[in-house]
């Protein structure tokens, strides 16, 4: 069963900078489509960056210019980097092979708390 571990959250000041961890226990990102999702208080689960086995990317227009995508295959781990933070990418982050904008393919991990203070 693949584990995945989210970690690099934080409290940051609104124009800052953040970047999130996701550890995987198999090697997973060369063949599935992995993605970053995140989850603020009342809303849904969103999907906000992804990137294919092949290595393209895509992102929400809420994030597009602010956000990256990344991964270390040889470490099972992927990134995102975070840039111009504002009060309104608060969230609870989440990493998961894409299944759907909202649903993933594995289970979920505990996610990783992102806050940004205006």
């Amino acid at each position: 069963q693949v584990q995945l571990v989210e970690s690099g959250g934080g409290l940051v000041q609104a124009g800052g900078s953040l970047r999130l961890s996701c550890a995987a226990s198999g090697s997973i990102f060369s063949i599935n489509a992995m993605g970053w999702y995140r989850q603020a208080p009342g809303k849904q689960r969103e999907l906000v960056a992804a990137m294919t086995s092949g290595g393209t990317t895509n992102y929400a227009d809420s994030v597009k210019g602010r956000f990256t995508i990344s991964r270390d295959n040889a470490k099972n781990t992927m990134y995102l980097q975070m840039n111009s933070l504002k009060p309104e990418d608060t969230a609870v982050y989440y990493c998961n092979g894409v299944r759907g904008p909202r649903t993933g393919r594995y289970s979920w991990g505990q996610g990783t708390q992102v806050t940004v203070s205006s």
